[in-house]
């Protein structure tokens, strides 16, 4: 028996918009009361060996148009479109790693089972068992020998065509976004490489992957303010953890000579296209390296990502990446050699006296430094660039330089205008550092907001004896925009914070 011709699709678009969604969500509760009542074999507690679609499809591509085969295979999803009429239908089937055309005929499945396949909602998800065919129009389908109806849509899915257009809905709700784009699945499943891929990375190379607190008695690692919350039963103020740092050179301390976290940070931030309050960083430290190492290192981590990604992409990320100093860079772009300008006000005037454009507040050196770096030169790396050596006084956990004084060994990697990551040669003389934590209070004191609390427990930490170490920590949001093109932030995160 040959296979047939599909006739166009009837996929119900706009029915949303051609009846109240009241009166459609009633419409498809009564038919889910009915299913209740008529078949037995609706709504199971599971599907058993069920198949990717995606893996059924190639071996059948050798298949002529028409020809039909006797191998079966078992498949669940969600309906995504139904054309036909009379005694033969189509219907277009989802699941996460693809689409399949399911053939149904009422020779096979008898007057009383078609009709109820036939009738079934667009979004309702079903199991079906059947043989592969190839149709007359050159797609591999399966003919539907048994289904199942799995659970009831009672609301209508996303337009087909046009999915979401309303970008806010996208984000707030993104189930919807997932049902209606085959492209946002495939984003978060390759999200998910990524991630995979770092990890792989890691544990290839030696380090051990550890989980330090996200409630902290104390935030620290970076310049940020925290989130707060209460603890009842310890009656005393937590904050959730703005980097992992601190705990995780501790580990180095104790002898774990190459650690990493991959998790959530939180920092108590505002909104743009590449700051959610919640995201998603990976750190890693090992003993006896330093930020050459370090620099190295990233380059190899990113590569390997992108190639499981299959990156291909304007940016190139093969190795040596581009190299200049954060002194050197700034007045590339400004004109302002920031070291010559050792006061607060002296860096100030020299601003705007080339009609630069200044933070309101908080005109501290260090803000003012930072600032510069981040409206005129950040924008400007869009090939991947090592910006090093910065000033002592923005950089209060790392290294002193070895040979530039007024700087330490630090370095932020970006690409493609935005910073991805930061790395150190850490800091390990405890008394530089509790002198270090001294003078973020001073600044403090000063109005400035973003500073390194006093952590006595580290530096106690650090009293036992640190070996030299490089310590990375690298945004897996913004690598993951880097690495499937996308603008914004709240693109490539699942769910994420939104204004009311």
């Amino acid at each position: 028996m040959s296979g047939t011709n599909e006739p166009p699709a009837s996929d119900q678009s706009g029915e949303s918009s051609r009846h109240g969604l009241n009166e459609l969500i009633a419409e498809r509760r009564a038919k889910a009361e009915r299913l209740r009542e008529h078949d037995a074999s609706a709504f199971p507690y599971s599907f058993a060996g069920a198949e990717p679609i995606a893996e059924i499809l190639p071996p059948y591509e050798r298949l002529a148009p028409g020809e039909e085969t006797d191998e079966r295979h078992r498949v669940a999803g969600r309906i995504a479109a139904r054309r036909g009429a009379g005694k033969a239908a189509f219907l277009d089937l989802v699941d996460r790693t693809g689409k399949i055309q399911l053939h149904a005929r009422v020779d096979v499945l008898g007057p009383e089972r078609f009709e109820l396949l036939t009738t079934l909602d667009l979004g309702d998800l079903i199991g079906v068992g059947g043989c592969a065919i190839r149709s007359r129009h050159g797609e591999v389908s399966l003919r539907v020998e048994s289904f199942q109806i799995l659970a009831k849509a009672l609301r209508p899915p996303p337009d087909k065509h046009h999915g979401l257009a309303d970008v806010e809905t996208r984000y707030r709700h993104r189930e919807l976004d997932l049902i209606a784009s085959e492209d946002a699945r495939r984003l978060f499943v390759d999200r998910a490489r990524i991630i995979s891929a770092v990890r792989r990375y890691l544990d290839s190379n030696g380090f051990v992957e550890v989980e330090t607190p996200v409630l902290q008695p104390l935030y620290g690692g970076a310049l940020a303010r925290p989130f707060t919350t209460h603890h009842n039963a310890l009656d005393r103020d937590l904050y959730l953890r703005i980097a992992t740092e601190l705990y995780l050179k501790r580990l180095i301390v104790g002898g774990l000579e190459r650690v990493y976290e991959l998790g959530k940070d939180f920092r108590n931030e505002g909104l743009s296209h590449k700051h959610n309050p919640e995201f998603t960083m990976v750190e890693w430290y090992e003993a006896y390296a330093d930020y050459n190492d370090e620099a190295t290192r990233l380059e190899a981590l990113v590569r390997d990502a992108a190639g499981a990604v299959g990156y291909s992409g304007e940016i190139d990320f093969s190795s040596p990446w581009a190299r200049v100093g954060f002194v050197e860079a700034i007045e590339q772009q400004t004109g302002i050699d920031v070291m010559a300008h050792p006061e607060a006000e002296d860096l100030a005037a020299a601003i705007a006296q080339r009609g630069l454009e200044m933070p309101t507040k908080d005109l501290t050196w260090s803000a003012l430094a930072d600032d510069l770096l981040s409206k005129y030169v950040e924008p400007n790396l869009r090939p991947p660039t090592f910006v090093l050596d910065y000033p002592m006084e923005i950089s209060p956990l790392a290294r002193e330089h070895r040979s530039k004084p007024g700087l330490v060994e630090r370095w932020e990697a970006f690409a493609g205008g935005m910073e991805i990551a930061n790395a150190f040669s850490e800091l390990i003389d405890p008394d530089v550092q509790r002198a270090r934590f001294a003078s973020q209070q001073r600044l403090e004191s000063l109005g400035e907001q973003d500073v390194q609390p006093y952590d006595e427990h580290f530096v106690q930490a650090l009293e036992q004896g640190m070996p030299p170490a490089g310590g990375v920590g690298l945004g897996i949001d913004r690598l993951v925009m880097l690495l499937t093109g996308r603008e914004s932030i709240r693109e490539v995160v699942l769910f994420p914070a939104m204004r009311d």
